[in-house]
């Protein structure tokens, strides 16, 4: 849906570390959603973005790594295919790796518009990786991050070392219930039966975790 047209423009950025196995045709099935989507009929032809100053989606074989900052114009729609393309790259990642999608409303104009008027501007922060326990590690990273950097504007670094383990204890607590849950689903000890189903976080923010 690489149209003109369309209301929103779309940047996917992020870096994902791949398995030393990941090759190029596995890399561009799990893309799919994505150059598929602009229109294009491969991996090569649809990597390039829609701003030329954007490096698009590269690969890079010998540092076994996917970069992407990469523009599309699309719709409310392109959230499935960003789905899907989590779901294809959590097989292919090695460690867990956050991707920021933003949509800019290409519609609005803020110099012309009225004061009742809102953009449509949204921002989703996505989430890939070989288990659940690596996907929590970079989310709860992030978050450290984050609530360190605004903390340190009252407090002293030094200071903050509680904080950071009441999220750990979060994280912690978080794993064990997703653990349990996962525990249910697996039949007695000696049963013979299949194992138990996995399952990922709901919401206006997927939280992968297949």
């Amino acid at each position: 849906m690489s149209d003109y047209n369309a209301p929103f423009e779309i940047h996917v950025h992020g870096q994902v570390q791949l398995r030393p196995d990941v090759d190029f045709n596995q890399l561009q099935d799990a893309l799919q959603p994505l150059w598929k989507y602009a229109g294009a009929r491969s991996l090569a032809d649809g990597a390039e973005s829609a701003y030329e100053d954007e490096p698009g989606i590269q690969f890079d074989p010998k540092e076994r790594t996917l970069q992407m900052c990469w523009t599309v114009r699309g719709d409310e729609d392109f959230r499935q295919s960003l789905d899907d393309m989590c779901m294809s790259l959590n097989e292919l990642a090695e460690q867990g790796a956050a991707i920021e999608v933003t949509f800019y409303d290409a519609e609005f104009d803020e110099d012309e518009a009225e004061d009742e008027d809102e953009s449509r501007d949204d921002f989703l922060m996505l989430f890939v990786g070989p288990t659940p326990a690596a996907i929590m590690q970079v989310q709860r990273d992030l978050l450290v991050q984050d609530v360190v950097n605004l903390m340190e504007r009252h407090f002293d670094g030094a200071e903050l070392g509680g904080v950071v383990g009441e999220i750990d204890k979060l994280f912690s607590e978080r794993f064990d219930a997703l653990v349990s849950s996962l525990e249910i689903g697996k039949p007695p000890r000696g049963s013979g039966g299949p194992g138990g189903s996995g399952g990922h976080g709901g919401g206006r923010r997927p939280r992968h975790l297949h």
